[in-house]
């Protein structure tokens, strides 16, 4: 394993990998910034299809390792930092919560989210992998009720996954803007890394407009 902290960062504003570059703020990281546009195909050109051949960012690499798919991304940027606070160490009692709300979002919010979006209803509950919207939106906004951040008061990547996540949801009116997902992200927005990482972002859109 290289002893070096230094990532390459492949990242398209106005897409998912913004929660990345909100997080590498948060984490002070050492990285290359790989800037694609989306608009124009770069994800899907065979130079990007060869670090991701699902055409989708983020990625990031760190040495020889290849890390694609939102959680892995932000679990391995955290562990990396671990002096910055944002992943409970193995052992530690929020570990196990921790991993839960990270591997939640991909295996029941998403998919939830894509089924609403479309209009399409969920497969049958014995093979749908989250079961229906309003449960999966329901165990999210009894746990955000918890706050201030998904495991109380302790601030972890998982909350600049589902912060990121949740801004750009409800901007578009896929979930609702319900009391405690409001709160919760009237906190997330003020933070200084979010501010800093968006207002780097609106430039690079601006130049790719």
């Amino acid at each position: 394993m290289t002893s070096s902290r230094h990532v390459v960062f492949f990242h398209a504003p106005n897409s998912r990998s913004a929660g990345v570059r909100i997080l590498i703020e948060e984490l002070n990281a050492e990285h290359e910034l790989k800037v694609l546009n989306m608009k124009a195909g770069e994800t899907r050109q065979a130079d990007y299809l060869a670090v991701n051949p699902m055409g989708k960012v983020p990625a990031i690499k760190h040495g020889d390792a290849l890390v694609t798919e939102q959680a892995a991304v932000y679990m391995y940027l955290a562990e990396l930092y671990p002096e910055a606070g944002l992943s409970p160490a193995v052992g530690h009692p929020l570990r196990g919560p921790y991993l839960r709300w990270m591997v939640f979002y991909g295996s029941c919010f998403e998919p939830a989210l894509v089924d609403r979006s479309m209009k399409r209803e969920p497969a049958p509950r014995g093979t749908s992998p989250y079961g229906d919207f309003e449960t999966v939106i329901s165990t999210l906004t009894q746990q955000l009720a918890k706050g201030p951040w998904l495991l109380g008061e302790t601030f972890t990547a998982a909350d600049v996954l589902w912060g990121s996540a949740l801004t750009w949801t409800t901007g578009f009116k896929l979930v609702p803007e319900l009391p405690e997902i409001k709160a919760y992200l009237e906190r997330f927005n003020a933070r200084p890394a979010v501010v800093r990482a968006r207002a780097k972002d609106a430039e690079l859109a601006a130049k790719q407009a």
